[in-house]
């Protein structure tokens, strides 16, 4: 079990372990996952350190538990972090110039500069930060040309695991989620607008957004409305299609991510059709027995705990109270199964124990003292 993995490690536990000190004043537990974690070397690396995984992961950890304990060790990660933006940046843009379409990993929440935006727009670092946004900006508003076909910035030019493409993939792929595709960055622009942190092309990228979003929101046979998760450069040539049936409401490539974002997105701008549209499909994506029939288990990333954490801050902002009167219905399915007992593979926030209890935690607390932790989903 990596120490310094926030998705699948012991990172996760320790970001629990914090949210609760600071409810309920023990630090007993806070201070010893914090001691797991930091006490052996963190990756700092910018080929392989982000918002989940090595320093960054520790620094969000240790940023949002908000412990003067923790000042020295946040400071020093800190500097290491705005290297590893620094660096990342850098490549981005000479990617850029050669007109070139970027691997997943460049921009989105999980691996790249959208997920370390994320940390920088916790932490307030505003100057590293507006680098990152002015960066997004681009990525949404200039478009690339792939196979002679006009293509957005976002395009990716590998498979949906960020390997080489091939097949229908060869030629590269659109993924709209919010965990790797184009919902992450609208998401992060919308959210640092709200906090004022406003650059050149911020405004126009979030307007790009949600014009794709609105045209590629996809109306299906019983009804509801979705988005495809992905697709390939023939499919995409094609233009928007309806769809045959809708997908798993999953927090990371579903409808109920890319509805935030789109919310984010439209709470940001005033665009109160775009507004009703992600609301809309939301209250869909919780109501639609064809779609919660596909979550299976209760994870962060695409169980029960992603889909009513996501469902409840959209609820929380929209315009009509539908989408809250239908979701204490839904609760039992995530408490009513029992956390397993901690493993390798059961841990971590996005497919773990640590972000199933997070969930449970925050949505059970009527005025927690400090909700931030979700900025790293990019709900709040």
């Amino acid at each position: 079990m990596n120490h310094d993995d926030l998705g699948g490690g012991l990172a996760a536990n320790a970001l629990y372990e914090m949210v609760i000190a600071r409810e309920h004043g023990d630090w007993t537990a806070a201070h010893a996952t914090a001691k797991a974690i930091s006490s052996h070397p963190v990756t700092a690396h910018p080929a392989h350190a982000n918002l989940f995984r090595g320093a960054p992961a520790v620094a969000y950890v240790l940023h949002i538990a908000g412990h003067p304990a923790y000042a020295r060790s946040l400071a020093q990660l800190d500097t290491e972090t705005a290297a590893i933006v620094t660096d990342r940046l850098d490549a981005a843009h000479r990617r850029m110039a050669g007109g070139r379409p970027p691997r997943l990993r460049e921009y989105d929440l999980i691996s790249g500069l959208t997920g370390l935006g994320a940390y920088l727009l916790r932490r307030g670092r505003d100057n590293v930060l507006e680098r990152v946004l002015r960066y997004l900006a681009r990525l949404i508003t200039e478009p690339l040309t792939v196979d002679g076909h006009q293509v957005p910035g976002w395009w990716a030019a590998t498979d949906p695991r960020d390997a080489v493409g091939t097949g229908r993939f060869a030629r590269g792929h659109a993924n709209f989620g919010i965990a790797h595709g184009v919902a992450g960055p609208l998401a992060l622009l919308a959210l640092a607008r709200r906090a004022g942190h406003i650059v050149d092309g911020q405004d126009d990228a979030l307007a790009a957004g949600i014009t794709h979003l609105t045209a590629w929101a996809q109306p299906f046979d019983n009804g509801s409305i979705g988005w495809p998760e992905l697709l390939p450069l023939d499919a995409y040539r094609k233009g928007p299609r309806p769809g045959t049936a809708p997908g798993r409401p999953s927090w990371c490539y579903g409808a109920p991510g890319i509805a935030r974002a789109l919310q984010l997105a439209a709470l940001a701008l005033r665009d109160d059709t775009a507004r009703r549209l992600a609301e809309h499909t939301a209250l869909q994506a919780v109501t639609d027995p064809r779609q919660t029939t596909q979550i299976t288990e209760t994870s962060v990333c695409h169980g029960w705990a992603g889909l009513l954490l996501t469902a409840d801050r959209i609820a929380a902002e929209a315009a009509l109270p539908d989408l809250t009167d239908a979701l204490p219905s839904l609760h039992p399915h995530l408490e009513s199964r029992p956390v397993r007992h901690e493993t390798t593979e059961d841990a971590g926030l996005l497919t773990g124990n640590a972000g199933v209890l997070l969930t449970l935690h925050t949505l059970h607390t009527a005025r927690p003292v400090d909700p931030g932790w979700e900025t790293c989903l990019l709900l709040n």
